[in-house]
């Protein structure tokens, strides 16, 4: 066996003998990989926006994304014009709670209920609000100073 280029085979006197082939995974069908090209693929992975839907609706969460949605898109729904005199506080058993601004806030948005009402079902769908609850800010309490009755009932003097 020579390797000074001086050999038998006739290659540049190299004795050189391909190994016999291995049969594996490679050259079972099952396992060949298959490249993708430049378009689409099956294999592409998915934008979480798609695949959102598919996991709200497995998991039953449904009801929850569309409660949630009350709050996220309040300004949406009701228009920037009421959304920035209120908000929605809270959502329990169908019943929204809207908090105003002021107490002329929670007249006036008294009084256009039935439009929110209706914009809200049509944005969100029947049966996720019920009922609407607005009342104007939370008043400053009225205990003040080391001596007071507690619980005096509606705070007139008589």
């Amino acid at each position: 066996m020579s390797y000074s280029g001086t050999g038998s085979s006739g290659s540049g006197g190299y004795n050189y003998r391909p190994r016999p082939r291995r049969r594996g995974k490679s050259d079972d069908p099952r396992f060949r990989k298959e490249w993708s090209g430049p378009g689409p693929d099956k294999r592409d992975p998915e934008l979480l926006g798609n695949l959102l839907g598919q996991v709200v609706r497995k998991n039953g969460w449904t009801r929850k994304v569309s409660n949630a949605s009350v709050f996220g898109r309040w300004t949406e729904i009701v228009g920037p014009d009421i959304a920035g005199h209120c908000r929605p506080e809270q959502l329990e058993n169908g019943e929204l709670l809207v908090v105003a601004e002021s107490t002329a806030w929670a007249t006036q948005l008294r009084l256009l209920s039935g439009q929110i009402y209706g914009k809200i079902t049509a944005a969100l769908g029947p049966g996720v609000v019920k009922r609407l609850k607005i009342v104007g800010p939370k008043q400053p309490t009225r205990s003040f100073g080391p001596r007071r009755v507690r619980f005096n009932g509606s705070r007139d003097t008589f």
